[in-house]
């Protein structure tokens, strides 16, 4: 028999500790509340605490996940965790997780496309399924731990961060649920945005640096209309590899850093904004874990895609990495 990858179930996880625009409004000293909620769509986000990780964050969705499926830890042949926030440069995040799951029979490695790490983890997970036979529950899960490395001096940055936990759950189907993927890159940009820090090519921060502390940070700038120049691109070559059109797709997902470049997307592509969902209103941003978030809440809303849906997740991520996979929803 064929093997292929469907979506089992989805879960997700959002700490408890809400922190409101109004927050920075004071430690900025100066309005920002109605800027972000114009021109970004933030109302709100959440933070984890002081107790908590990454490899936390994960755990809980993983949990969700696996409980809505009917799936016990030992179940579980493979856990990817897409995040650029991980516990440790060293070793990855996948098998902390797999520790506070107790999911022992599990393989286990971390996945750093930055934001677009979960869409490329969601690629690669399928692949897995369809060539290996001893695989049949694997674990995706994007997680976000990025206001760990927040400067709240920084108003370009500190307004945006939050933190938060998507996962799904992928089984074996002998009928095709993972339809196409696709992944470009535009390495030019490696430089602009990120956590500088930690890693061969920079050891350590420069103590003149906000006094040695790891902080993300936009170093230079890169185009305010990349998204929305490369996205269409992305998504029309991806649909095109999966043969589809456009209008075959019931349901789009993309990064969720700013409504207006969504509802623009939506509008390039001629599709009606009904097709999609987001979420940074309540949630703020949320990096890798963005998108399994958006697509848990929109199922849990009665939003989300229905049997026999097609569904395209599309991301983009610091470096800058891109990825768009296509699914039929089951």
């Amino acid at each position: 028999m064929k093997r292929y990858a469907k979506i089992l179930s989805t879960g997700r996880y959002v700490p408890e500790k809400m922190v409101p625009n109004s927050y920075f409004d004071e430690i900025l000293g100066r309005e920002v509340d109605e800027w972000l909620v114009q021109n970004v769509g933030i109302k709100e986000r959440h933070v984890m605490a002081p107790d908590e990780a990454t490899s936390d964050l994960s755990a809980h969705a993983a949990r969700q996940a696996m409980n809505r499926a009917g799936i016990d830890p030992l179940d579980l042949d493979l856990i990817i965790v897409a995040t650029d926030t991980p516990d440790y440069l060293s070793p990855a995040t996948a098998t902390v997780v797999q520790a506070k799951l107790g999911a022992k029979n599990a393989g286990t490695f971390d996945v750093n496309c930055a934001c677009a790490g979960w869409v490329t983890a969601m690629d690669t997970a399928a692949r897995f399924i369809a060539s290996d036979e001893e695989l049949n529950y694997v674990m995706v899960i994007g997680a976000y731990g990025m206001t760990r490395f927040v400067d709240y001096t920084d108003h370009y940055t500190c307004t945006l961060f939050a933190d938060g936990a998507g996962a799904a759950l992928l089984g074996v189907d002998s009928e095709p649920g993972f339809l196409a993927g696709k992944r470009i890159a535009a390495g030019e940009f490696y430089d602009a945005l990120g956590i500088y820090t930690g890693g061969a090519a920079c050891p350590t921060t420069p103590i003149s640096e906000n006094n040695g502390t790891p902080r993300v940070r936009f170093v230079k700038k890169f185009p305010a209309t990349f998204n929305s120049e490369n996205w269409p691109r992305l998504v029309r070559d991806t649909v095109a590899k999966a043969k589809l059109t456009l209008d075959d797709i019931d349901f789009y997902l993309f990064t969720q850093l700013n409504v207006n470049t969504i509802k623009m997307i939506m509008g390039i592509l001629e599709q009606p904004l009904e097709k999609t969902h987001w979420i940074m209103d309540k949630w703020g941003y949320t990096g890798s874990a963005c998108i399994p978030m958006a697509l848990d809440d929109a199922i849990e809303i009665g939003r989300g895609p229905k049997p026999g849906d097609k569904v395209l997740f599309c991301a983009s991520g610091g470096g800058i990495s891109m990825a768009a996979t296509i699914w039929q929803w089951s």
